[in-house]
């Protein structure tokens, strides 16, 4: 892994960290983690959207369009 790999996923970590911890995660964040997020991490942002979807007695549109974008284009 490149030292610029290593701060762009040190960089995404940081920011899932974040959403994870947000009961509305912002937008802001999660497209900051989709413009730089590395292909490896993407099945862990994935579960991290899905987790957060679930815990919502009625889960977000933007978030269930959200997650289906991201598997569709990062998958």
């Amino acid at each position: 892994m490149t030292r610029k790999e290593r701060v762009q996923a040190a960089y995404v970590e940081l920011l899932m960290e974040k959403v994870r911890n947000d009961t509305y995660p912002s937008a802001t964040h999660l497209r900051m983690i989709e413009e730089t997020i590395p292909r490896p991490m993407v099945p862990d942002y994935i579960d991290l959207l899905m987790r957060k979807a679930s815990h919502d007695r009625v889960p977000s549109i933007p978030m269930l369009q959200r997650i289906k974008r991201v598997a569709d284009e990062m998958l």
